[in-house]
């Protein structure tokens, strides 16, 4: 009888990995069988903690073991590629958190060993699972607002004391751009709902993490295809919570939505009668309110894609491609606000 049980590991074990050990919890086809970390108090802790049968504090060491299928990539993101080629040199098959790595080369290297090997490679842009923007993508694929012209995002969320484990997020070494760290959210998100952008321009500044070595907060325009613009805003000392609203503007309608609230906003044009008779009376929009379920981090979702990918032997709907193509917008992002030219965005990668 077939198998029907992914086997998981995760390689770090603070912060974002604790969501993906909640998710595999949830997925009634994916067991938990080992955790990875470089510090043996945190990992043996999250062992004891989770209930897992194995930790390691070597990689090389975890990756022997031939009861694994998946390893999540869950360290900080200077060091994703060099764990997510290790596994699928391992025979492994991998989910990487986003961004998919720092460097659009790394990203390169990840395809390249990826279809060397033959595993699966799939990157976790969790956005793309928010129940509030999996509904915005039905109502817009449905025609709900007409064609789009005009679609923006934010990545809104104070880092004010939060430098990350062992302050990866301040390494002045592995330069972490916020626009790629976490901008990368909303530029994902934007691709999905509009397509890859051909040309971004952008600017930064830094007024509120002054002692950070990189700039706090950007704004990127950007050319869609189809005649679509966009606009993506990323701040990482903003004084609010923590979201990422959205905006869709369509001929027909406008969407409002983001990845923390139980409703999204659908505007539609009301008109009443035949217009040929009134046309002293403004048309007026109308705001529907409709119900989604909260799940900013919908992690169990990412896990049961990665299941249905390995099981089916079908690539992942957020495979290397799709990741590097964010940090390739993300990438000409940066270009941008440091030249203060707009800069071509290069998806070479994907001719590999």
């Amino acid at each position: 009888m077939e198998r029907k049980t992914v086997n998981f590991a995760i390689v770090g074990t603070r912060g974002i990995a604790r969501q993906h050990i909640a998710g595999i919890g949830m997925t009634k086809e994916a067991r938990l069988t080992a955790v990875c970390d470089i510090h043996e108090d945190i990992v043996r802790n999250t062992a004891e903690t989770y209930g897992i049968d194995a930790y390691y504090t070597d990689i090389d060491e975890m990756l022997l073991r031939d009861d694994i299928d998946v390893v999540i990539i869950a360290t900080p993101d200077s060091a994703h590629r060099e764990g997510t080629v290790k596994a699928l040199r391992a025979g492994k098959h991998v989910l990487c958190e986003k961004p998919m790595a720092l460097l659009l080369e790394d990203c390169t290297e990840m395809i390249r060993v990826a279809k060397e090997t033959g595993k699966l490679l799939m990157i976790g842009q969790v956005c793309r699972y928010a129940p509030g923007f999996v509904m915005a993508k039905k109502l817009l694929d449905a025609g709900e607002i007409g064609d789009l012209f005009f679609v923006e995002s934010e990545y809104a969320h104070d880092y004010t004391g939060n430098f990350g484990q062992d302050g990866w997020r301040i390494d002045p070494v592995n330069l972490r751009h916020p626009i790629i760290g976490g901008g990368c959210h909303a530029i994902d998100l934007l691709r999905w709902l509009a397509g890859n952008p051909t040309e971004v321009s952008a600017y930064a500044n830094k007024k509120v993490l002054t002692d950070w070595p990189v700039d706090d907060c950007t704004v990127a325009t950007m050319k869609f295809p189809n005649d679509v613009i966009g606009k993506v805003m990323t701040s990482i000392g903003c004084k609010r919570e923590y979201t990422m609203r959205t905006c869709l503007y369509g001929t027909k309608g406008t969407i409002i939505t983001d990845n923390t609230s139980n409703t999204i906003s659908l505007f539609k044009e009301e008109i009443g009668g035949n217009r040929k008779y009134l046309e002293s009376i403004p048309c007026r929009c109308i705001e529907w309110k409709i119900p989604v379920k909260v799940a900013s981090h919908n992690m169990a979702a990412e896990v049961k894609d990665m299941c249905e990918a390995v099981l089916t032997g079908q690539k992942p709907k957020t495979d290397g491609v799709e990741g590097a193509s964010t940090v390739a917008v993300c990438d000409a992002v940066v270009r941008s606000a440091a030249s203060g030219m707009p800069q071509k965005v290069d998806y070479s990668f994907e001719e590999i």
